[in-house]
């Protein structure tokens, strides 16, 4: 089979279970507190990748501890920022704001490419970036500039913001740092050193501020959170950067946005509003100018 229809295929499937974790971060943390909720969903996700994995990772301890230092920094950025952040955003704002708000990451990578690895970067798609932007403000400011003078913002707004970025990083990363293990004991390591990463904030969370009650909406919450936007989103995630590399794999953001809009009408009656459509075309116009001159300067 045709190794670009596979890994567009996955383009297009993938974000339906992304985006599932839109309904975690504004659901979820009805009934588990956030930082709770993104570790024990990483812990579950660890534990049922190390049982299938345990005898590959035993056989395999000397190329584990040589990647031990890399793949903390991926299970920082992927499991521990990616993790805490949205489920922090959820209790202030919406999910087609995260969504839209989410897909600020492509700007991200683009950007940690051209300054960390030196990739090209271009004037369109300079004018390409401040689109995507203005998009970004305008949900931001939710079409009221008066917001910007008085800095008044909904603070979920930029916890979606910080995911995006260490989503950006963990992508960047991810794609740069080649791994001599295979797909899912690698996998594996990055989960198990998210949620050891996230372990001290959960402490103090559940010590000082709320406390998990572990009854059966916890175990119905962690379990979706584990599987859907966990193991499965993440593998296909893995498996798009294998088959497109890391810019275009990015783009599975902005259908991320759409399936998120739809969760957020479907399951918590949210309503579209004219800036969300205005955000929208800004920053799907970007991209458009971003990845036409990308193709135009891989046919030259």
């Amino acid at each position: 089979m045709n190794k670009n229809f596979i890994g567009y295929f996955l383009l297009l499937f993938q974000p339906l279970f992304m985006a599932s974790n839109l309904i975690v971060a504004r659901g979820g943390v009805d009934y588990v507190p956030p930082i709770s909720l993104s570790f024990w969903r990483w812990f579950i996700f660890f534990f049922i990748l190390f049982v299938f994995n345990f005898k590959y990772l035993t056989k395999n301890y000397q190329i584990i501890r040589n990647e031990s230092k890399r793949s903390f920094f991926l299970g920082l950025t992927g499991c521990g920022i990616c993790g805490i952040f949205p489920y922090m955003a959820g209790s202030s704002t919406t999910i087609v704001n995260m969504g839209i708000l989410y897909t600020s990451s492509p700007i991200f990578i683009i950007l940690i490419s051209y300054f960390i690895f030196k990739d090209k970067i271009n004037i369109l798609q300079i004018i390409g970036l401040l689109f995507c932007l203005l998009g970004v403000f305008a949900v931001i400011l939710k079409g009221n500039i008066n917001l910007l003078l008085e800095l008044q913002f909904a603070s979920g707004d930029f916890w979606m913001l910080g995911a995006a970025l260490g989503w950006a990083i963990y992508t960047v990363m991810l794609f740069q740092w080649k791994s001599k293990l295979s797909f899912f004991p690698r996998l594996t390591l990055i989960s198990f050193f998210g949620f050891l990463s996230i372990l001290p904030f959960y402490f103090v969370e559940h010590l000082y501020f709320q406390k998990t009650l572990f009854d059966k909406n916890f175990y119905y919450w962690i379990l979706f959170a584990a599987i859907s936007p966990g193991i499965i989103a993440f593998s296909l995630y893995t498996l798009t950067i294998k088959y497109l590399g890391p810019s275009t794999t990015g783009f599975t953001l902005y259908l991320y946005t759409i399936y998120g809009a739809f969760y957020g009408i479907l399951f918590f009656s949210e309503i579209l509003e004219n800036y969300h459509f205005i955000g929208t075309i800004l920053v799907f116009f970007g991209i458009y100018l971003v990845r036409k001159k990308s193709k135009n300067e891989i046919k030259t």
